[in-house]
């Protein structure tokens, strides 16, 4: 097969300036790098609103997953509860899930002081945190009791509600994001994906 002598020298051309210009570029590649992770750590910051954040009081439930605490308006978060006026069905019967619902995170709460964390906010300004009552995480709960299903976390509390058939695992129902698409709710993506980023940044940099 002949040999293409253009093409020979240009690969000897190619391998000379990448080995000239190997260690300098990977040091700028390393500096833009960290330059722009630095940046986006700031930008999640500020859009995410990632200082740590300490609730406490009686909070006043607005539905499945919403409470408020200390006039703020919480968001449970990693998890996703039926909307107010969502209808489900149980052995061939509509029933009211949305306020059933609201009254097992009312039962969880029983008029106990919550303490909820918080590192964020959702894009409707609402705090995102997860609240617990006497050691009990209420999010965690929620979804062990399959009155709410996982938004973003508690995973493995679903399929075992699933299993169980507990709450609306009893029956058939929409998930709530799909019930809010068909009637025109509000519009959120699952949680955990910002903090997510931010830790996962911070572990990069080592900034935590």
């Amino acid at each position: 097969m002949p040999y293409d002598c253009k093409a020979g020298s240009l690969r000897r051309i190619v391998r000379r300036s990448t080995r000239s210009r190997g260690p300098l570029r990977r040091f700028t590649d390393i500096v833009l790098t960290v330059a722009i992770l630095g940046m986006l750590i700031v930008v999640a910051a500020r859009l995410g609103g990632v200082d740590q954040q300490t609730l406490e009081g009686v909070a006043r439930v607005a539905d499945g997953d919403s409470i408020t605490l200390d006039n703020q308006r919480i968001r449970l978060r990693g998890i996703d509860a039926p909307e107010l006026g969502q209808i489900c069905t149980r052995r061939g019967t509509d029933y009211p899930c949305g306020r059933m619902a609201r009254d097992a995170l009312v039962g969880l709460i029983a008029g106990r002081r919550l303490k909820c964390e918080s590192r964020e906010r959702d894009r409707y300004g609402r705090v995102l945190a997860i609240c617990s009552a006497g050691g009990d995480e209420i999010n965690r709960q929620l979804v062990v009791s399959g009155w709410a299903v996982a938004y973003g976390d508690f995973d493995a509390e679903e399929k075992a509600a699933r299993r169980a058939g507990a709450g609306l695992w009893a029956g058939t129902f929409d998930r709530p994001q799909d019930w809010r698409a068909q009637h025109g709710g509000m519009v959120e993506s699952e949680h955990a994906t910002l903090r997510g980023i931010v830790n996962w940044l911070r572990h990069l940099l080592r900034f935590g």
